[in-house]
């Protein structure tokens, strides 16, 4: 029997075990791929891409991409130090400063910056947890099909196998046949 004439269901069976009503959603994609030989590679990079995302979904993963990267980090690094100069700087020529040393005031500004950011990557990790498991479901789905190809394979290469060895016998017959008819005394 050869591939392009295996049903969805005879896939179903015969490959996976189960008939194809009790297969999940994924899996009778794939088989169906398979009985229909049709491609069911993509790039599921490019779905995500046209799934529709609003501003705040952008939002959340530019500031995530932003605060874990090395330019925030010297950034922050350099409005921290910034601030430390400013305010030596005021005390020891004007005798006060906007925010005394154990600075108060700037570990408000980190507590807010802290408490806002946080959340934000959050969501952007969240989002990117959805398109890490869609990517590994359409990852599944690939493989089960090239594991499901490769069986097909298999069983068109034994029956051509058998075929062949089928064709040895017979023309080994005939050919004792003919090697015992010219032994035959005349």
């Amino acid at each position: 029997m050869s591939a392009r004439h295996h049903s969805h269901e005879d896939i179903a069976a015969r490959f996976l075990g189960q008939p194809y009503a009790h297969l999940d959603h994924r899996t009778q994609n794939v088989a169906r791929h398979v009985a229909d030989r049709q491609r069911l590679a993509h790039s599921a990079t490019a779905d995500l891409d046209e799934e529709v995302s609003t501003r705040g979904m952008r939002a959340a993963d530019a500031v995530a991409k932003f605060g874990g990267s090395w330019t925030f980090v010297g950034l922050f690094a350099a409005v921290m130090f910034g601030w430390v100069v400013v305010n030596g700087y005021l005390l020891s020529n004007r005798g006060h400063t906007f925010d005394p040393y154990p600075y108060i005031l700037l570990n408000l500004f980190l507590s807010m910056l802290a408490a806002i950011q946080a959340p934000i990557i959050l969501m952007s990790q969240n989002r990117q947890s959805q398109k890490d498991r869609i990517t590994a479901e359409h990852d599944y789905e690939v493989n089960l099909k090239a594991e499901l190809e490769i069986m097909l394979l298999h069983e068109k290469v034994d029956a051509l196998r058998l075929h062949q060895w089928d064709e040895l016998l017979a023309l080994q017959k005939d050919q004792l046949a003919l090697l015992t008819a010219l032994n035959q005394p005349r």
